[in-house]
């Protein structure tokens, strides 16, 4: 049974060097994830990283191919992402708005688009039965307002910065308007009586196939800031942590509480979102 790993960590956007939506603390959390896997048993030859102008939307996708295409029943894969996140509109082919999707935002972005949820489906979609995958995003997709840390412990927090890249005017829109919308396909399948959010979390698959691990809640923004003179997210510094203080030797359920308790202790103002099968949210990680 294989351990597999892809890493992104995006601190500079197109163009190299100044000019983009530059960050500064994905590429220490990339490097901070892939050290803690090999401490909880990945082993370094099995996990494949991308950063800066190297994690490009083409790069992505082939690297996401690779950790699905090459496993097999009783394999453990991660998919660790840290960078931009976004909203766009998602248009059916008669042009009818068909729901809002977060999506994730490769170095190229401008040029090449986003990495949305129809991307990521097409792919996890073909990840063989008996495959536990588990997917982190620190990233974020609302522009909502940001806190600043509290607490002494953390006071030396400074450079905070969202995760977030705003959406264009035709994205921005609907966004705004996101409460009223009822899409096409809505209309189809609700019910008087319940109506189902226009937004869809990322690379949700049907039948949940993966976990998911988001830094934030969809209305809710990702934290970057410097702790002790090294600018790190959040949500990765108290994974990680908590990773190495267990040697992964933790159930999801229980990693998803210890997650919300770090994040709260230090005053942050985003609420970690764990999503998955009850029964993957019981066993134990890279088992």
């Amino acid at each position: 049974m294989a351990k597999k790993a892809v890493i992104i960590g995006i601190n500079d956007y197109a163009p190299i060097g100044p000019g983009g939506p530059d960050l500064n603390g994905c590429i220490h959390d990339a490097r901070d994830m892939a050290n803690t896997l090999v401490i909880c048993g990945f082993s370094p030859k099995d996990i494949r990283i991308l950063t800066n102008q190297n994690a490009t939307k083409s790069n992505i996708l082939n690297y996401l191919k690779w950790l699905v295409t090459t496993s097999k029943k009783g394999d453990s894969l991660v998919f660790y992402y840290s960078g931009h996140g976004t909203r766009v509109a998602s248009m059916n082919d008669d042009l009818e708005l068909d729901g809002l999707d977060e999506a994730i935002c490769p170095h190229d972005y401008k040029t090449a688009g986003v990495l949305r949820d129809d991307d990521f489906k097409a792919i996890l979609n073909t990840l063989p039965t008996g495959v536990n995958l588990d997917v982190f995003f620190d990233c974020c997709h609302s522009g909502s307002g940001t806190r600043r840390i509290k607490f002494d412990e953390f006071n030396n927090l400074t450079n905070e910065t969202p995760r977030f890249i705003e959406p264009m005017l035709e994205d921005e829109f609907y966004i705004n308007f996101s409460r009223e919308l009822e899409t096409k396909s809505e209309k189809e399948i609700n019910t008087k009586s319940e109506k189902k959010s226009t937004t869809k979390s990322l690379i949700k698959v049907r039948a949940m196939n993966h976990v998911l691990w988001a830094a934030c809640k969809e209305n809710q923004v990702a934290m970057e800031g410097d702790f002790t003179g090294q600018t790190r997210g959040y949500f990765t510094y108290n994974l990680c942590k908590i990773l190495r203080a267990t040697n992964g030797k933790i159930n999801r359920t229980l990693l998803d509480i210890q997650l919300s308790n770090a994040l709260s202790a230090m005053g942050a103002a985003q609420i970690n979102q764990t999503e998955g099968k009850t029964t993957e949210l019981k066993q134990f990680l890279f088992k």
